[in-house]
């Protein structure tokens, strides 16, 4: 690992600090991007216009003709948290809006596959549905479109994935609307706002729209801001870029939880995963509460996560909370065993003193299909190599096919890899999608030799010995007179996150002592600037020697009522010995 120190503009911590920004916090924000105050402004009338999103406008029309006729509409959501959030913001909304006849089918991973297929549009027609809205997936379904027009229903995608490509060329769907900020000819600047944010700005559009149409003044409109708890936890927990637009949908959604106004579900969430509303944070939106919804659409029915969001009963919500948390302990049990069953099978392909190959592929009869993303990262993580991990399909009639999720590396785009796997491969990919960082893929079992081996051609020409080298971008050292329980407070408080990261600071330390807990935790004694300071490095066992420099975020832990720094390390450059 080579930890690297982010350049930081003078003149930008000059220009924070001149206005009123803390001095600490200045120098992070300058070192990504910002050099206005302005800037961290999250104020609402700072978000992106909804009239810039192109569709939203036509959008907002179509779902208030159809809520005049009383037709019924359908949402169909995603299995993951943003689908899942982006579905309870869209019936909430809708409702709120004054619409009466609002339902939702949510696919199932494992029967039904991704996104809005015949099948589910047949299964939405059967229904009664009127009117068919996607949430989160639609805009590369385009059998399951023409199914749903084919069968007389109005279609509106919402969705932020990339499109499909035929011959190279992009393909929408034909539905009678489409929002996402990466189809053609959309200048929306956000390109990364996620599924449930696309849904959120539709809502503000519908509001708009249903103001001109005289049912509702500037003064008596439903408040939508209501739902901003939700879209702040399905952005966070669908790892899309924090850019100014999104950590303003985050930060408005953090003010709310933590002065108490959030729906029952969330609440009851927070109290499942043992943490607290008033303070929470970014990471319990990525680390505890996402994961329990992700895990009820790997291993269980999405539609529990969804009803969690979904409810006001307090108790229903703690109920089902519950339940989320029981299926993210036996999701993590599932994990660790396909964990040490891939990285067996990772550490197969390295020879001794050798580095990985430049791209991953892994295939075990035994592995679940709803985990595969989970251990795919875990994967790249410890190797730095684009990964993908392949389960058995278990739906009815296609035993014979892989389901693989991937993850990658900065400087490795694996949808486009994709791409040119099934140019070079015709029939090798049967379906594939996804983001430069995260993809999906379904090939036949007698073809994973086949692609595993196209995969490793296209990293190999991609990649260089640079992107192939892990680097950890920090903050260098901290200053001592920030290693309070105070500036902890004050770093937790802001938006964290994707293409924001957290500060990580970096600096050379004494290690005093060093043991392990838990089997697989080092907790560390250590001297920074003099000074002993307590560490712990999760998921490491391996010892340091006495002096390294580590890179390590702040954490501030309680013992009989004090409160004190530690460091939570992210990892350590150790120099090679010398012959």
């Amino acid at each position: 690992m080579k930890i690297q120190v982010r350049d930081v503009p003078p003149r930008s911590v000059w220009a924070l600090q001149q206005a009123g920004i803390h001095p600490l916090l200045a120098q992070l924000y300058a070192a990504r991007g910002v050099h206005t105050a302005q800037e961290l402004d999250d104020g609402l009338a700072r978000l992106l216009p909804p009239g810039s999103l192109h569709g939203a406008q036509e959008a907002a029309r179509l779902l208030a003709d159809a809520m005049a006729a009383d037709r019924h509409i359908c949402v169909v959501a995603d299995y993951d948290c943003d689908g899942a959030t982006a579905c309870a913001v869209a019936l909430r909304g809708l409702r709120l809006l004054g619409a009466k006849n609002v339902s939702y089918l949510v696919p199932d991973r494992i029967v039904d596959g991704y996104g809005l297929t015949a099948t589910i549009a047949d299964r939405v027609k059967a229904s009664g549905a009127d009117m068919l809205v996607t949430v989160d997936n639609g805009i590369a379904s385009l059998d399951g479109v023409a199914r749903a027009k084919a069968l007389g229903m109005q279609v509106l995608v919402t969705d932020h994935h990339l499109p499909a490509l035929r011959d190279g060329q992009v393909v929408l769907p034909d539905a009678d609307v489409i929002v996402n900020p990466n189809q053609p000819d959309c200048s929306f600047e956000s390109k990364s706002i996620a599924g449930v944010g696309v849904m959120f700005y539709v809502l503000l559009g519908l509001r708009a729209e249903l103001r001109e149409r005289g049912l509702f003044t500037a003064q008596d409109q439903p408040k939508l801001d209501t739902l901003l708890p939700l879209v702040a936890l399905g952005t966070v927990a669908d790892v899309v870029k924090l850019d100014a637009n999104n950590r303003r949908l985050v930060a408005q959604g953090l003010k709310r939880i933590r002065a108490g106004h959030l729906p029952a579900g969330i609440a009851g969430l927070f109290t499942a995963a043992g943490r607290q509303a008033a303070v929470a944070t970014t990471f319990d939106f990525g680390f505890a509460l996402g994961p329990r919804i992700n895990a009820a659409g790997r291993l269980s029915d999405m539609t529990l996560g969804i009803e969690c969001l979904l409810t006001d009963d307090a108790a229903r919500a703690d109920e089902l909370a519950k339940m989320l948390d029981g299926i993210n302990r036996e999701r993590r049990d599932i994990e660790a065993g396909m964990r040490e069953q891939a990285q067996l099978a990772a550490d197969a392909m390295i020879d001794e003193d050798e580095e990985p190959p430049p791209a991953i592929a892994i295939f075990d009869p035994d592995f679940h299909e709803g985990v595969v993303g989970i251990v795919a990262s875990r994967i790249k993580d410890k190797l730095h190599r684009p990964t993908f991990v392949f389960a058995a399909s278990q739906a009815p009639g296609k035993e014979h096919e892989l389901k693989g999720s991937g993850r990658s590396i900065p400087g490795f785009h694996l949808r486009d890899a994709l791409d040119l796997v099934a140019k070079r491969c015709p029939g090798v990919l049967l379906r594939f999608g996804g983001h430069a960082m995260a993809a999906g893929c379904t090939i036949a079992e007698e073809h994973f030799e086949a692609f595993e081996l196209a995969l490793q051609q296209v990293a190999h020409e991609w990649l260089d010995a640079a992107t192939l080298t892990r680097r950890l971008d920090t903050d260098g050292p901290l200053p001592a007179e920030y290693r309070r329980a105070d500036v902890v407070d004050t770093l937790h408080r802001e938006v964290w996150g994707q293409g924001f990261a957290a500060p990580t600071f970096s600096e050379e330390v004494e290690v005093l002592s060093q043991r392990l807990v838990g089997e697989k935790h080092l907790a560390l004694k250590l001297k920074h600037q003099g000074q002993p300071v307590d560490g712990i490095w999760f998921g490491h066992t391996e010892s340091l020697p006495a002096r390294v420099k580590l890179a390590f975020r702040l954490d501030a832990d309680e013992w009989q009522g004090v409160r004190r720094v530690r460091f939570l390390v992210e990892g350590a450059e150790i120099q090679a010995p010398t012959s």
